[in-house]
């Protein structure tokens, strides 16, 4: 038995009220499947030993037989192997309590802790050292002291780090570790208070992933230094997080009464240089490459599915940003987390497409996915059919939050982002023990709500894509088991409506674009007040749509070249002319066609050839020419190329809009027929309009 297993047979055993199998699903957040083979197991313990066995009824409601108390030791004694802990599991422990020791440690204290014999102890001693060895740590033995660690204190806590790095993924944050050894100190909040004080500061944008790995690193310091186990020397560094390391380590020595040291300074600025940050103000040399090839992977899976997920821009920007992550330098460690697996359980066959159209993103890069990318890139896929399939339902939900309105806020953006919910209430999580039956459908919370007398879902306050998978198996249950709005009703006029509402009239009624672009962005801001939402990092970026970019005066038709690289020149040229971008852009997109290939392909006749940012962009633009006679890029199933339009991209995120606009409408087999056969620039843009203005 695991330590899921031996926890349901607690739970069985305590709880009064009526138990589920969607209950424990929800409350260890894994599927139905994996709780009805807990109690399976459950139940072969039990008919070996020739007692009653656990029942299942309609619905799910779990049964104890009568004597089900007789049979707790026979279940949970502790003996020959540990209930609670898997072997593996056992092994890792022991070795963290090995090497977090102060000095040595008995056999008998490690058996004590994981309470097995100390026989195990031993017949698992040689697996324990070689699970040390590998990070470079030797286990030393002293017949009459046990035993003790031969390393460097720096590799130590990396590998104390590194060992309890994958419980971060776990949504309700409850360490199997941390029920055995204690390798972290300080009060978590202040730590985490301090460290969002000076990502402030020092406008240091970190991911939730990335925040909780800080976390875990200054706790597991903060533990060492209280035992005064001191770093050795470390090297002096110029690392460009030095001043956010030195002030981040100021407060924690003040507020966490913990000595901390030069040495640990170092140490931490060099950890943090490995850190990912978000950074909305640069473009990668790759990003425009990765979206364009995600559109294509989009494109291939939707066919290969039987499910249109063209039209869901969330997904495409999430997956694009997921990608750039995968081929940046050096890549994400992605760790293996059981909800990932469990969701995938369930999805086999979203899996198996998702591996079968991998060959589209290896027309990108050489190097060959692991097997958690490519599970992580199916989870992104299966929070698209999770979107598409409750884009319509509206439901009634409490928000709470255990960390102030903040954060409260920060999660109802994204709930309203992805769902129709109607929000009933934003509480803190301590007030969720007052809701009443039927205050809402559900709740959505950051934390465990023990006491809450409605059903409930732990989410992360950065949801992300597990989450939405989360909360998407509760609508799924909720529509299974109740009569639910079908969210039919008219949509409440929100802020993100009435903004795209008026962009098109500040574009088409103001001029120039600098101008218009500048009132959309005051204009924005008053909105958003008013609505009382807050203003996101990005509300400076303007992201304006297609035929904002291409009005007539950037579409030339019938141009006449003799090869690829006139037409990407001839497409540069006009943007040149108007202050877009400088010459060298020019250059440096012929370059990047030749070296990496005709990736600028994105469709079907259709290529947009762009450059980095630093290589002579100086606004957002674009400028479209339809070739007189289409000529090859070298890309035979899209060969040859009518259209051609040159990027000029600024960032990242400002021309994502227009361009997944124009991906999907050179999809459309009429307007890519309108296109062709247009009898002037102004007959362009109407139609580049009209398919716009289609989508509202």
């Amino acid at each position: 038995m695991n330590q899921r297993s031996t926890k349901i047979v607690q739970l069985i055993n305590k709880e009064r009220e009526e138990i589920t199998v969607s209950g424990f699903a929800e409350y260890f957040d894994v599927s139905q499947k994996t709780i009805r083979n807990d109690l399976r197991e459950i139940n072969d313990i039990l008919k070996r030993n020739q007692r009653e066995t656990i029942v299942i009824k309609s619905g799910g409601v779990i049964c104890a037989p009568k004597d089900f108390k007789g049979s707790l030791s026979l279940l949970l004694e502790k003996n020959f192997y540990n209930y609670k802990l898997s072997k593996e599991e056992r092994k890792k422990v022991a070795a963290i309590m090995i090497v977090n020791s102060v000095g040595y440690i008995t056999l008998a204290t490690i058996a004590d802790g994981l309470s097995v014999s100390r026989a195990t102890v031993i017949n698992d001693l040689k697996d324990i050292k070689a699970i040390v060895k590998k990070k470079n740590l030797t286990v030393v033995s002293h017949a009459n002291k046990g035993l003790k660690i031969d390393g460097l204190e720096s590799i130590r806590r990396d590998f104390l780090f590194r060992l309890i790095r994958p419980d971060l993924y776990k949504y309700d944050n409850q360490s199997v570790i941390s029920e055995y050894v204690s390798v972290q100190a300080g009060n978590r909040h202040i730590v985490e208070k301090i460290l969002n004080e000076q990502e402030k500061r020092y406008q240091r944008s970190l991911s939730d992933n990335s925040f909780q790995e800080i976390v875990l690193w200054l706790r597991i310091m903060i533990n060492r230094n209280q035992e005064k186990e001191f770093l050795e020397p470390q090297m002096d560094t110029d690392s460009k997080n030095y001043m956010f390391a030195l002030d981040t380590l100021k407060y924690i020595s003040q507020y966490c009464d913990v000595d901390v040291t030069e040495d640990d300074v170092r140490c931490f600025s060099r950890f943090l240089d490995t850190i990912r940050y978000i950074d909305n103000s640069s473009i990668n040399q790759n990003t425009v490459v990765i979206q364009m090839i995600t559109r294509q992977y989009i494109a291939g899976v939707s066919q290969e599915l039987g499910i249109n997920l063209n039209n869901d821009y969330d997904f495409f920007e999430n997956l694009s940003n997921h990608l750039e992550s995968i081929f940046s330098a050096p890549p994400i460690d992605y760790q293996e987390v059981d909800i990932i697996n469990e969701i995938l359980e369930e999805n086999q066959d979203v899996l198996e497409v998702v591996i079968d159209q991998i060959p589209v993103i290896y027309k990108f890069t050489e190097r060959k996915l692991d097997e958690i990318e490519i599970k992580y890139i199916a989870i992104h896929v299966c929070a698209a059919i999770e979107r598409k399939k409750n884009k319509e339902t509206s439901f009634r939900v409490i928000v709470a939050c255990h960390a102030g309105i903040g954060t409260s806020m920060l999660l109802l953006e994204k709930l309203k982002k992805h769902f129709r919910f109607q929000i009933v209430d934003v509480i803190s999580a301590h007030e969720a023990v007052a809701i009443k039956p039927g205050a809402a459908d559900f709740v959505i919370s950051t934390v465990p709500l023990e006491s809450c007398m409605l059903e409930y879902v732990v989410v992360s306050p950065m949801f992300n894509d597990d989450d939405y998978i989360r909360v998407g198996n509760r609508i799924e249950s909720l529509r299974n088991s109740r009569n639910l709005s079908d969210g039919t009703e008219t949509e409440e006029l929100s802020a993100k409506g009435l903004i795209e509402k008026v962009t098109p009239v500040i574009y088409n009624m103001i001029q120039p674009k600098d101008l218009a672009q500048s009132v959309m962005n005051e204009l924005r801001g008053v909105i958003r007040n008013y609505f009382k939402q807050s203003v996101e990092n990005d509300a400076k970026i303007i992201s304006p749509s297609l035929h904002h970019l291409l009005r007539a005066e950037d579409i030339e038709i019938d141009v006449e070249c003799k090869d690829w690289k006139e037409a990407v020149r001839k497409s540069g040229e006009p943007l040149v002319q108007n202050g877009y971008i400088e010459e060298k852009y020019i250059d440096a997109m012929v370059k990047s066609i030749e070296e990496y290939g005709a990736y600028v392909v994105v469709s079907k006749g259709f290529a947009m050839p762009h450059a980095k940012v630093e290589e002579g962009s100086i606004r957002l633009g674009m400028h479209l020419l339809r070739l007189k006679n289409p000529v090859p890029f070298g890309i035979d199933e899209l060969d040859p190329v009518e259209f051609v339009c040159c990027l000029s991209v600024i960032d990242h995120k400002s021309y994502l809009k227009a361009f997944f606009n124009l991906v999907n409408m050179l999809r459309d087999d009429r307007y890519r027929k309108l296109l062709h056969e247009a009898e002037s620039p102004e007959k362009v843009a109407k139609i580049i309009e009209k398919y716009e203005y289609s989508l509202v």
